[in-house]
């Protein structure tokens, strides 16, 4: 697969503008750089980003990097994946789970 991540990165500075106040869903896969579980959802995330594209915004939040926003949604393990929906948290995963449970998630919010 080549071509540039359609994952975006998000941050403490830029979280509010990104994905509280974003038009459509947004998926937030909080990790860190030293989780394993975090490596390997990466490629799943990555793969959802290009399959929801125009429906759902896709990011990741660097626990190590953005601590206020991880303890703002209160992330205690990694990785997590929250789901935003008109600014606010619809759903949430917590740990490794395939690729048919994150579109479950998406789908059952896009409706």
């Amino acid at each position: 697969m080549a071509g540039a991540s359609k994952v975006l990165h998000f941050s403490d500075a830029n979280f509010e503008a990104e994905v509280i106040k974003a038009t459509i869903p947004v998926l937030v896969d909080f990790g860190a750089t030293w989780c394993g579980p975090c490596r390997a959802i990466a490629p799943i995330v990555e793969d959802i980003a290009g399959s929801y594209a125009g429906r759902v915004k896709v990011g990741k939040v660097d626990v190590d990097e953005c601590p206020q926003t991880a303890m703002a949604y209160q992330i205690r393990g990694v990785p997590t994946l929250l789901v935003f929906k008109g600014g606010k948290v619809a759903a949430q995963s917590v740990g490794l789970i395939p690729k048919a449970k994150v579109s479950e998630l998406l789908d059952r919010i896009l409706g």
